[in-house]
């Protein structure tokens, strides 16, 4: 098996609703979000490729279009960025063959990984 990504990357606001009274991520605010969706499977012997980049970017359109300057709170109800992760693997794996994991980036120094 061989593994492909493409990165993605949107931009988003939320808080989140569960963390004690203080903490600085209870307030409103924002991040630069980095998505790298990661697909596996056998390279075609005749196109040399195990799929096409565009069909990743396609199966993601629907995700940015949901995600992209919106808040995450409306669509995920405790937006951590494990969550985030996991709510980007279940949107995707229904139209993705291959899927084998997703990895967010909140800031250039924190993120998550989800694979079931």
């Amino acid at each position: 098996m061989t593994e492909i990504w493409k990165d993605f990357t949107f931009e988003a606001a939320h808080l989140l609703p569960n963390v004690p009274d203080g903490h600085k991520c209870k307030r409103l605010h924002g991040h630069s979000y980095r998505v790298r969706v990661v697909v596996s499977g056998k390279v075609d012997p005749e196109l040399g490729w195990v799929m096409d980049y565009a069909e990743i970017a396609e199966a993601w359109q629907v995700v940015y279009d949901t995600l992209d300057h919106r808040y995450l709170n409306d669509i995920i109800p405790n937006p951590t960025t494990e969550n985030v992760a996991k709510w980007i693997w279940e949107s995707l794996d229904t139209g993705l063959s291959g899927l084998q994991r997703v990895e967010v980036r909140e800031t250039c120094t924190a993120g998550a990984t989800y694979s079931p």
